[in-house]
């Protein structure tokens, strides 16, 4: 196969060797001769000019969309840039396994080259961080991202055919003065490391003999900030590590560790099903974990958090510290801010994309991930026209039949009706219906426009945005990944829904995210789990059930083996407490 792939190559390299190759068949005493490839008009080409004709498709970022959408893509009809400071993709639901030890940061790392070397699509990579886009001229602007590269000034311009935008977000610290200079991130396998090497740093520093006692406890006092699944298994990590192997390295020291958890709203945990809520506040409170709701953060300086009552008054109090984690809010990168600008979204917080995650406004560009967000068009914007197409016979009313004949397009494209309907335990049109037209509603019983939008009117009202998880960026960058691998297909034979406005059918199916569950370590080896149809899993058997699922999402047989020997050596060394 080694001497076969040389040969091949050769020729690739050399293509006018092909044109001086005659191969005797030594089987009948037949001649085979090789020629050069022409096209149906006659014209000769070969691969380089072939190349030249691949569509140039861009990719920014390396995070959860766009890897998911470089794994998935495989029509070699592309020609593919990656551009990304982080020449890795990182399994972001480990990190807070990672600030205490339980897993190292190369477990959870693949390198980009080893994603896409064996791909048939051919796939380039930089490292280099994009710092402006130019939509109308199809252009964007990089400087490299290498410390001590000379050139790193120097802008690197890239033409595209299509941009894939899948740069992920960055920390929100809502403008609170001091977050951004005192308090730690857990964005990134750096601000893992960083925090890891802090934890050790505080129990260094408080085992010193000249301390205080108050000294002590303000260093050993670990601040939480936000009552999301990265803040509660953060702060659960953190108890455990705590609880199981730090005090047996700093006994003296044991009794001045205090971990809070600050959250703004009523309960940690709010997107989760109220049992889970229920049972984390009270595992936490058993465990001696602070947990203060209601508690929004007006201000961090170097020794102290100032947080401000949201319900009582809201009375202003504070408390000092050793080491705060900030875990709470996304926000914009300041290239996505300058693009939006230019195309007319200054006022949005993330990319506004349609349905097939084009972003607004641009053809040739798709968002992915947390940078962007879909907006769903409503049916009532669209509620005249919806009307005309399935008043085929222009008799100004609809019979039930008429309109049944569209509803599985019109569920197609607005998805908001499909769960109408099921939220309501309707079934067909007929029960939407009942409530403006009684309950003897039949197929032959037509309806007006006005009865038609009274029908439709509480629709729209079902419309949420998408949650900012990996599991969301993820299925976005499969899906793009196919529209791209069956685009020449679907131009010619169109798959979508039926164009309400126009004629024909949209290309492709439009996104739609199917939830497949979500996981929230709690400490103690338990695990909530909110699964696909309302079940709802608490305790050591689902902590089984998210090592096993964990282990099947990472990238490769390497980072799996990686994460399940770290795991194997926790249960019997402990956890690593070097802060390296």
């Amino acid at each position: 196969m080694t001497l076969f792939r040389r040969f091949c190559r050769t020729f690739r390299v050399n293509p006018w060797l092909a044109r001086m190759l005659i191969v005797f068949a030594t089987s009948g005493g037949g001649v085979l001769a090789f020629s050069d490839v022409k096209s149906e008009n006659g014209m000769t080409f070969d691969s380089s000019e072939a190349d030249s004709k691949k569509k140039k498709v861009v990719v920014l970022g390396t995070g959860w969309a766009g890897i998911s959408f470089l794994k998935n893509l495989k029509n070699p009809s592309y020609d593919v840039q990656v551009i990304s400071p982080r020449n890795y993709f990182a399994f972001t639901p480990l990190l807070p396994s990672v600030t205490c030890g339980t897993v190292e940061p190369r477990s959870i790392a693949e390198p980009v080259r080893n994603i896409v070397r064996k791909k048939n699509v051919n796939i380039h990579y930089w490292e280099a961080e994009c710092f402006k886009i130019d939509a109308e001229n199809k252009k964007i602007y990089c400087r490299s991202h290498i410390a001590g590269n000379l050139n790193e000034k120097e802008e690197i311009v890239v033409d595209y055919d299509y941009l894939v935008i899948a740069i992920g977000a960055r920390a929100n610290t809502f403008n609170i003065p001091g977050v951004a200079e005192n308090c730690h991130f857990l964005k990134e396998l750096e601000d893992a490391q960083k925090i890891r090497r802090t934890v050790i740093d505080c129990f260094e520093r408080a085992s010193l003999p000249n301390l205080s006692d108050d000294e002590r406890k303000r260093i050993l006092h670990f601040v939480v900030v936000g009552g999301g699944p990265t803040g509660v298994e953060f702060a659960a990590e953190l108890h455990d590590y705590v609880n199981e192997d730090l005090v047996r390295l700093y006994p003296k020291v044991k009794e001045a560790v205090k971990i809070t958890l600050l959250e703004a709203t009523d309960h940690i945990l709010n997107m989760f099903d109220k049992r889970i809520t229920a049972f984390a506040e009270e595992k936490f409170q058993r465990d001696g974990i602070d947990v203060k709701t209601g508690a929004m953060v007006v201000k961090v300086s170097e020794k102290e958090i100032s947080t401000k009552e949201v319900k009582d008054g809201g009375g202003i109090s504070t408390m000092p510290y050793g080491m705060v984690v900030w875990s709470t809010g996304i926000g914009t990168h300041p290239v996505i801010m300058d693009f939006m600008k230019q195309i007319g979204q200054g006022n949005r917080r993330a990319l506004a994309t349609d349905e097939w995650l084009r972003v607004e406004g641009c053809d040739s560009i798709y968002a992915l991930g947390d940078c962007s967000t879909i907006n769903q068009r409503r049916v009532m914007e669209d509620i005249w026209v919806i009307f005309r197409k399935a008043d085929k016979d222009n008799s100004g009313t609809l019979t039930i039949k008429e309109f049944q004949e569209v509803l599985d397009d019109l569920c197609e494209r607005y998805p908001q009706v499909a769960l109408y309907l099921k939220n309501k335990h309707m079934r067909t049109l007929v029960d939407l219906l009942k409530d403006s037209k009684g309950d003897a509603v039949k197929e032959s019983v037509e309806v007006n426009l006005e009865e038609f939008k009274s029908a439709l009117s509480q629709v729209d009202s079902q419309m949420k945005n998408l949650p900012a998880t990996a599991q969301v960026a993820a299925q976005q960058g499969s899906y793009l990944a196919d529209c791209f691998n069956r685009m020449e297909e679907c131009e010619r034979n169109p798959e979508g829904p039926l164009r309400f406005r126009g004629e024909g059918r949209h290309r492709f199916r439009p996104f739609r995210y199917k939830h497949l569950g979500q996981f929230a370590p709690l400490g103690g080896e338990q695990t909530a789990a909110q699964l696909p149809g309302d079940w709802v899993s608490i305790g050591h058997s689902t902590q089984w059930l998210w090592y096993s699922v964990y282990a099947s999402k990472l990238v490769s047989w390497r980072t799996r083996a990686l994460v399940i020997s770290d795991w194997t050596r926790r249960f019997i060394f402990g956890r690593d407490s070097s802060g390296i």
